[in-house]
């Protein structure tokens, strides 16, 4: 049984002045980048501020993990979709026998377009159960001549990024050929460029599809993880929320120049009434003009769909979003997900587009107060959801799913708002 379902859910009111400073979780998208580098080095690099996030700690305590059997030893991600697919990546080119598995979710999760790339590059890999998807098991490596592939860049950053870290390790590098559309290209460049930083020699050229690696291992070095602006756009919800016109929220340990895609935040925020200022600290968050409608692409920056369609429906505010396909295989479906749980805070997503095009709108009838949000295993949809707060009473259901991400919220939730487990 996941934690979460052990946690009573989450009561969320009373909200007032809204003054806050909140030292943000660090990235976990560039601490579990970096924990591979890292290994490929021999762990030899100083990493510093990790991500405390579940998936995060898992990946560490995976990669500290060694065998005690003859057999295959069992990883188990749980539900860390990122962790599953870099381990994955870089259990096989190391050689490692191991069975990947997880949660009954993370194994309807697909994961056969890296299998194949891997097989292609020479792991021996099976699956155990159901052909394309975990549990499945690595049984060695022997490197192959192949040093070109082609794969879709519109499923899943995370397969590119897992082959694009171990590519300098293989004894030809590899060059990656990216088909279609390319889609949440920000996550590719963070990890060119942290690949970069640790000596890698990588060239990309978006224009033609191509991102060439060449063989030469990687650097030990120093490196500090930046402040998460997925978890930052939570904060940005709750400024763009509170009825306090002097509200302010300085979010710590952010950068101007993020590696991070999320950090396409400020743009959109600033629609929903949210001015950024960046200081030494971070950025500090006030009051702004609201804009009637928004139209967004949430391609190259999925994970903000959630807090954006939320905070636009509490608003009034017409949003448009496209680019949310890959929501429908992360931890739960989150466009069902959407749609359910806006209905009971008087809003809907409605599918204009058959996974494509869809708007957010308020509904003309009222809706029960305080509304219980399902969770669904799924940490963004209680983070998504918690800023309502800033409006009405609201009850969130399974609140420790956040500990994936961001183990501290409800702590710093607490600073703008009453929150009762009950």
């Amino acid at each position: 049984m996941n934690a979460a379902h052990l946690t009573p859910p989450a009561t969320l009111t009373n909200p007032g002045l809204v003054q806050a400073t909140i030292p943000l979780a660090s990235s976990k998208s560039e601490s579990n980048r970096a924990l591979i580098i890292d290994a490929l080095t021999g762990f030899r690099c100083d990493l510093t501020n990790l991500s405390t996030a579940r998936d995060t700690q898992t990946m560490i305590r995976l990669l500290k993990s060694e065998d005690r059997n003859a057999g295959p030893e069992t990883s188990d991600v749980l539900d860390a979709g990122t962790t599953m697919r870099f381990l994955t990546a870089y259990f096989a080119v190391t050689g490692k026998q191991k069975i990947m598995t997880g949660t009954p979710r993370m194994c309807e999760r697909p994961i056969g377009i890296l299998v194949d790339a891997l097989r292609s590059l020479g792991a021996d890999i099976t699956y155990l159960k159901n052909e394309g998807y975990p549990p499945l098991q690595l049984n060695g490596f022997t490197p192959s001549a192949t040093n070109r592939l082609s794969i879709r860049g519109d499923v899943s950053s995370q397969y590119i990024s897992a082959l694009l870290m171990i590519a300098p390790m293989l004894p030809n590098g590899l060059t990656l050929e990216l088909t279609g559309a390319i889609g949440s290209r920000p996550y590719m460049e963070m990890t060119i460029e942290q690949m970069i930083y640790f000596g890698a020699d990588v060239q990309a050229d978006w224009e033609a599809k191509t991102i060439i690696v060449a063989p030469k291992p990687y650097t030990p070095k120093p490196y500090a993880i930046e402040s998460d602006w997925s978890g930052a756009s939570y904060w940005y919800s709750v400024a763009a929320l509170a009825k306090d016109e002097t509200a302010e929220i300085n979010l710590l340990g952010l950068k101007p120049k993020s590696l991070q895609g999320d950090s396409a935040i400020v743009d959109i925020m600033r629609s929903l009434g949210v001015e950024s200022t960046f200081t030494e600290s971070g950025v500090k968050l006030t009051k702004g003009t609201v804009s009637d409608s928004l139209a967004w692409d949430f391609t190259d920056c999925p994970d903000l769909a959630q807090t954006v369609a939320v905070c636009a429906a509490v608003k009034g505010v017409m949003l448009r979003m496209t680019g949310i396909e890959s929501l429908k295989i992360k931890e739960t479906d989150r466009v069902a997900a959407l749609q359910a749980e806006l209905q009971k805070i008087g809003a809907e997503l409605v599918e204009l587009e058959p996974n494509h095009r869809y708007e957010v709108h308020q509904l003309p009838t009222e809706h029960s107060v305080p509304a219980t949000i399902k969770t669904y295993d799924d940490h963004r949809m209680a983070m998504a959801f918690a800023p309502v707060v800033m409006r009405e009473e609201i009850i969130i259901d399974e609140p420790r799913v956040v500990d994936k991400s961001y183990p501290s919220f409800w702590d710093d939730m607490a600073q703008v708002a009453k929150v009762q487990f009950t």
